[in-house]
């Protein structure tokens, strides 16, 4: 088995073809799905964020893997984007289903990575530091690993090998944010939305503000406009309930749905973040709100995905006085952000974690063959000390156990070189497979190593 990672992210990808795979709360469990279904993975995660979605898996063979992961991505991304706009323009959509489903594949692979083995573990841990997010050095990827590992487990998708694998990343995340500065040097996407709303409108104290939505991302952008020294805040929410307590915990002020325009027009800096499925705010909606606001300067700061707030290019008309900022401007205002001494502190970190999890990992893949080898051994040394006992049954208790002690400490004697060298060669990583020439050599049955392999099955509760 050997771990796998394929994914697209704001490093590959434009905001359109990620929001192709992000359309439905579902889409990662659909994926995950289609994946383990294909019985090509025994193992599978699907971490999904507003800006990456990436499948991990334990798989016996790559290619099929591969193949089997890339298919599920590409009839995820056609669900509700037109072929058309994942590929280059110019070239024709076919109309016939399975050479649509190729047209995806094909468009889709453009943006796509592919991480394997030692590869797939350093990209993890680099992900659980927040070295490759949008905004580098940020801790909420944390949350966002765990909700996708606990999901996987819920389902019964993920076994020993991505178990691992995640809790370990996690466990490196919360070292580098604990042991390094990296997430104080690092700039939010909602500050980074401030920053950018204060360059159109100036100071932000005492203008008024909206939250539109009340998630976790919302939540987090709620205290950070509150902590900026904005006039006034307000939520709103489909959910009045969650509308209400974000409000509370935030000294802002909740108002229902059906009140969305007005608080539109009464707002000086939007930010929202639903998780709907179709824009919650239209170019018509503000092309009215301006009208009711008597043109005054308007900043969007949208950190959904998918989008909230219709795209400028789709507005029926201009309207000059409303800034959209989204998750590509912010993507662009980020780049080259992140302080370069952090970031390599953190990098050494994971580099030494990485080597720590691959040496762990060898030693253990040669362990099942260790203790066949040694349970082999004490299966002859039992058989010889029966033969003495029928041979020589008058043997005292004193000297047969002098006996025994001696040939125990002979074949320890001989084993302890071997079985120490096998595990040094296998961490090595290079040359030939000794795991399998011990196996060959002393005739070990590959059934024995698999049961001293597999750990004892749960009962059930």
């Amino acid at each position: 088995m050997s771990l796998l990672v394929i994914g697209l992210s704001h490093h590959t990808a434009p905001l359109s073809v990620l929001e192709g795979l992000a359309d439905r709360d579902d889409r990662a469990s659909e994926i995950a799905t289609a994946v383990i279904s294909s019985a090509t993975v025994s193992e599978v995660v699907v971490l999904s964020t507003c800006n990456r979605l990436e499948v991990y898996a334990d798989a016996p063979a790559f290619h099929p893997a591969v193949a089997a992961i890339g298919e599920a991505l590409a009839v995820a991304a056609g669900a509700e984007t037109p072929a058309a706009s994942l590929r280059a323009p110019g070239i024709a959509t076919p109309s016939d289903p399975v050479d649509e489903l190729a047209v995806r594949a094909e468009a889709l692979a453009d943006h796509l990575y592919v991480r394997f083995d030692d590869s797939a573990v350093a990209h993890a841990f680099t992900v659980a530091c927040g070295l490759d997010s949008m905004a580098v050095g940020e801790a909420q990827i944390l949350g966002q690993m765990r909700d996708a590992l606990a999901v996987a487990q819920e389902a019964g998708q993920a076994g020993e090998s991505l178990n691992t694998l995640f809790q370990q990343a996690l466990r490196v995340g919360k070292r580098a944010h604990s042991e390094t500065d990296i997430d104080q040097h690092s700039v939010s996407l909602v500050q980074m939305g401030l920053e950018r709303a204060a360059a159109v409108l100036g100071p932000l104290a005492g203008l008024k503000a909206a939250v539109i939505g009340a998630g976790g991302m919302s939540g987090l952008a709620a205290a950070t406009t509150s902590r900026a020294g904005i006039g006034s805040l307000t939520i709103v929410n489909r959910t009045q309930e969650r509308a209400e307590r974000l409000a509370a915990a935030t000294s802002a002020t909740a108002r229902p749905w059906s009140d969305l325009a007005d608080v539109l027009a009464d707002s000086d800096l939007v930010i929202t973040c639903t998780g709907a499925v179709g824009h919650v705010i239209t170019g018509d909606d503000l092309a009215l709100t301006a009208e009711a606001r008597g043109g005054r300067e308007q900043v969007l700061v949208d950190l959904a995905l998918p989008r909230d707030v219709e795209p400028v290019t789709t507005w029926p008309r201009p309207v000059p006085s409303a800034t959209l900022i989204d998750l590509q401007h912010l993507g662009a205002l980020l780049s080259g952000r992140a302080d370069a001494r952090q970031v390599s502190e953190v990098g050494a970190l994971v580099a030494g974690e990485v080597a720590a999890y691959l040496t762990r990992r060898m030693e253990k893949a040669v362990a099942p063959t260790v203790a066949a080898l040694r349970a082999r051994a004490a299966d002859v040394v039992a058989a010889e000390m029966d033969r003495l006992d029928q041979r020589l049954p008058d043997l005292d208790e004193t000297t047969r156990a002098e006996v025994a002690l001696a040939v125990h400490r002979i074949v320890e004697k001989l084993l302890h070189t071997p079985t120490k060298r096998v595990k040094e060669f296998a961490v090595e990583g290079a040359g030939p497979d000794y795991a399998a020439a011990l196996r060959e050599l002393f005739d070990l049955d590959p059934k024995d190593v698999a049961i001293v392999s597999t750990p004892p099955k749960r009962s059930a509760p």
